[in-house]
């Protein structure tokens, strides 16, 4: 449809435009292979940024999620996900933005997910917490405090739990 405030375009306009349009996409068709090759050479979950698992209420894809992590942040991860099931009656699990959450009662308390070297451990309401966790995670908020687990034996697992337990009693985030 031609517009009144405007002159229609002739052939050779809307060939170069076309043209022009497809070159665009090629070279950031090009960028993205590039990207996901250097992705490739890691699991996606070892990239330094949470994986690309979907969204998913339930056990089954948080089982999956960790089944999918390297050694050791497979048995890292399999050990939070236990400490948290015998630590936590009415325990829920999810996969949300590429990691795995837990909750109990109205909202997701805290998270874990895998990275190259280590498995993160992240309380959403940190800071209220008792001692405050060491690490401030970067884009989780300003209240996100955790832990960088490298081993199995980095767990402590009374303070671990003891977080676990805190987290939980206070309102979480993201009603489900």
């Amino acid at each position: 449809m031609v517009s009144r405030d405007q002159p229609p375009k002739s052939k050779a306009k809307v060939a170069k435009a076309t043209k022009v349009a497809k070159a665009t996409k090629v070279a950031k068709a090009s960028k993205v292979a590039k990207t996901t090759k250097v992705a490739k050479a890691l699991p996606v979950a070892m990239t330094g940024r949470a994986s690309d698992a979907k969204a998913a209420l339930g056990d089954a894809p948080v089982f999956a999620y960790i089944q999918s992590l390297p050694q050791p942040q497979r048995s890292i991860a399999e050990r939070v996900d236990a400490l948290a099931a015998k630590t936590l009656p009415g325990l829920q699990r999810s996969i949300k933005w590429g990691m795995a959450w837990y909750g109990v009662g109205d909202g997701w308390c805290f998270c874990c997910g895998g990275f190259a070297g280590h498995v993160k451990l992240t309380f959403g309401h940190g800071t209220a917490l008792d001692p405050v966790p060491p690490v401030t995670p970067i884009g989780m908020g300003k209240s996100s405090r955790g832990v960088e687990l490298e081993s199995v034996a980095a767990i402590n697992v009374r303070q671990v739990t003891s977080w676990m337990r805190q987290a939980t009693a206070i309102p979480g985030f993201g009603k489900r």
